[in-house]
């Protein structure tokens, strides 16, 4: 019945933190978009065919989860660059690694993986196909 992913909503404490993070460091593209009822302006984190919509805590669009809170998720991403590039763009932006790298199961195989926290906690993995 599902064939795959089209959004997710993050929900941050910290927006321009949060924003700075998933585009400086991580490469992600910021939109703007209307949507909503009634249609209000909102932002999302852009990236291949995939976005992540943006919550201020406090100022959820709705319908929201029950309980949205910064920090809850735990995300992985294919990177599009080898895993080494990913580390020394990290290193670059001083951006603190976790844990790795590291071998993981994926969605579709082994990945190697480094974990890192964004400004709200959420841990992020960023991998390559191993």
């Amino acid at each position: 019945m599902i064939d795959h992913l089209d959004h997710l909503v993050l929900t941050t404490a910290r927006p321009q933190a949060c924003i700075d993070f998933y585009t400086r460091v991580l490469g992600m593209a910021l939109e703007t978009f209307v949507g909503g009822t009634p249609p209000v302006e909102r932002q999302a984190l852009t990236f291949g065919q995939q976005k992540i919509n943006l919550h201020v805590q406090g100022a959820e669009f709705e319908p929201k989860a029950h309980l949205p809170v910064p920090g809850a998720l735990d995300l992985c991403f294919i990177a599009a660059i080898p895993l080494d590039a990913v580390i020394a763009r990290l290193a670059a932006a001083n951006w603190p690694i976790v844990e790795g790298p590291v071998l993981r199961t994926g969605a579709t195989g082994k990945i190697r993986s480094v974990y890192v926290r964004d400004p709200d906690f959420n841990l992020i993995e960023l991998s390559e196909l191993a």
